[in-house]
């Protein structure tokens, strides 16, 4: 068949655009997905009991819940039972965290700017599904390869964090977003055992708290601001002290409720590690690129430029 010269010209076209699609990055098209199916029937039952559902309810709620539910349940000990005593104990936590469903419209506006960013920045991002589930009031959230789960009375009622529920949501879904992107995170999930150093762990979730604030203007935590402030280098001198040990307990998960101490400290350090590299790297996307796919964190450390009690912008 003979194609005449107009055939030929919108042949060209239309091959053209099926290349440029085949080929544009995944991220690039992708609006996030939220997920809130689990929240519906979880508040379907909770009304149906009248706010106490019994354990055999809870237990059901979770066998018949998503794969992101049954996962999160699994890697966080989430039982009826225990949801049963967190309601118990805490009821207007589970009654509050309906209001944040209604900040939902606005946080996922504010993802598809904010992940749009990062893929420009980074055109190898994929962006798995945000599941929201209801657990037993922790954590707020946990991500791996298949995507971020948010525990939305969790996050609702951490108000510590971030006074502001929509702020919140958007910071702590695009931190969670963040470690999806990284093979440091994937490598803590699977770990054989071995306990991964404070050193590891900080750089892991200070990078998500840096790229947290990069696209999306805040990090999961705005407190760390105000209590370190002036005490830099007290902090980080200890860290450096600490850095290469497995025990995390002063610097890491050590919010206690009710309590004004700072707490997380080895987020903000390694947050600021990973900023020392960022700043001072002359071409970004590829700092951008190695603070995402950092696999050595000894070797990140001395690249970095960083030094306890360094004035960073």
């Amino acid at each position: 068949m003979v194609l005449e010269p107009e055939e030929m010209t919108m042949t060209r076209i239309v091959l053209a655009l099926a290349f440029a699609m085949a080929f544009m990055p995944r991220a690039m098209a992708v609006t996030p997905e939220i997920r809130t199916d689990d929240v519906a029937r979880f508040y379907a039952l909770y009304d149906a009991a009248g706010g106490r559902p019994d354990v055999e309810q809870l237990d059901q709620y979770l066998a018949h819940g998503s794969h992101s539910l049954k996962e999160f349940a699994r890697l966080r000990r989430v039982t009826g039972e225990r949801i049963a005593e967190r309601i118990a104990a805490d009821p207007a936590m589970y009654e509050n965290a309906r209001q944040c469903l209604a900040v939902l419209p606005a946080v996922e506006r504010r993802l598809t700017a904010a992940l749009k960013t990062l893929s420009d920045l980074y055109p190898r991002a994929e962006y798995p599904p945000v599941a929201i589930v209801v657990g037993r009031g922790r954590p707020v959230g946990i991500a791996d390869t298949d995507g971020a789960t948010i525990g939305l009375e969790a996050l609702c009622a951490a108000d510590f964090m971030n006074p502001d529920p929509e702020d919140r949501f958007v910071y702590v879904i695009v931190h969670e977003y963040v470690h999806t992107q990284q093979p440091m995170a994937r490598e803590v999930d699977e770990a054989d055992g071995t306990s991964p150093t404070l050193l590891r762990m900080s750089l892991m979730e200070g990078a998500a708290e840096f790229v947290t604030e990069l696209v999306s203007g805040g990090v999961g935590n705005a407190r760390h601001a105000e209590w370190t402030r002036g005490r830099e280098l007290e902090i980080e001198t200890a860290f450096v002290d600490d850095m290469h040990g497995t025990d995390l307990t002063s610097w890491m998960w050590d919010y206690e409720a009710g309590s004004d101490e700072p707490y997380d400290l080895g987020y903000w350090v390694g947050y600021r590690i990973v900023k020392a590299h960022y700043t001072g790297a002359d071409d970004k996307r590829a700092a951008l690129a190695r603070i995402l796919e950092m696999d050595d964190p000894e070797a990140f450390l001395r690249e970095s430029g960083w030094r306890p009690g360094m004035s960073l912008p």
